[in-house]
Formats: structure tokens, sequence, C-alpha cells
């Protein structure tokens, strides 16, 4: 009789800590800040008009006949005196 009276204490106790174990972590993660997106947002890669290069939009040199990889692409392409 003495070892069910003990088994039953042993699963009042287990029955209790593993409620406190899960309410501490459902607590946790209402407290913990959501987390934060990502920023997704494609680049967009443009050619270079006199070697073929590949950049992104915002480093290339812009001229009248296209983007250009360097001054020095888009002057010997246009002809002009940069």
């Amino acid at each position: 009789m003495k070892y069910l009276l003990v088994l039953a204490v042993v699963m009042v106790a287990f029955y209790i800590w593993r409620n406190n174990r899960l309410s501490d972590r459902a607590e946790a993660a209402r407290q913990a800040p959501p987390p934060k997106p990502r920023a997704n947002v494609p680049t967009i890669m443009v050619a270079c008009q006199q070697c073929g290069t590949h950049l992104p939009e915002t480093e290339a040199v812009r001229g009248q006949q296209g983007t250009y990889c360097s001054t020095e692409h888009r002057r010997l392409r246009e002809g002009g005196s940069a």
C-alpha cells in the first residue's frame, strides 16, 4: 500500500513539474519579439554596353546609348571626351 502512495506522490509531482515547464515556455514565446521580416528585394542587374559585364543598376554609369560599368567604357563607346 505504501508503494501506491509513493507512486501517486511521484506522479503528482511529475504532473506539476510538467505543467509549470509548459507554461514557462508559452509565456516566453508570448514575450519574445516577433522576428523581423527579411527584405527580399531583388537587385536589378544591367549589362555594360562596352564589355558585357553585369552589375547592379545602382552602380552603373548611365550614358546616351545605355549603361556602362565605368566612365572609361562610356567614353570609349560613345566617343566623347570625358
